[in-house]
């Protein structure tokens, strides 16, 4: 088996699962999991950047937050 094939078959893997995939991307776990991940990155990037960019690093989160997850 290529690579074609394993690529071939994860792509119909999704085709077939795509709602069960949104489901989860939607689901309170995923919440959960994407809060604590983007404060984590959101954390860093601030200690990284200057005090001038916590604002941008705040919509940047904001923006994320809100395409992950149910809220």
């Amino acid at each position: 088996m290529g690579l074609d094939d394993l690529i071939n078959k994860g792509k119909a893997a999704f085709e077939d699962n795509k709602d069960k995939i949104d489901e989860a991307l939607k689901s309170e776990k995923a919440e959960e999991l994407s809060d604590k991940a983007l404060d984590g990155a959101a954390n860093l990037a601030k200690k990284v950047a200057p005090d001038s960019a916590d604002s941008k690093i705040d919509e940047v989160r904001a923006n994320l937050d809100g395409k992950i997850g149910n809220q």
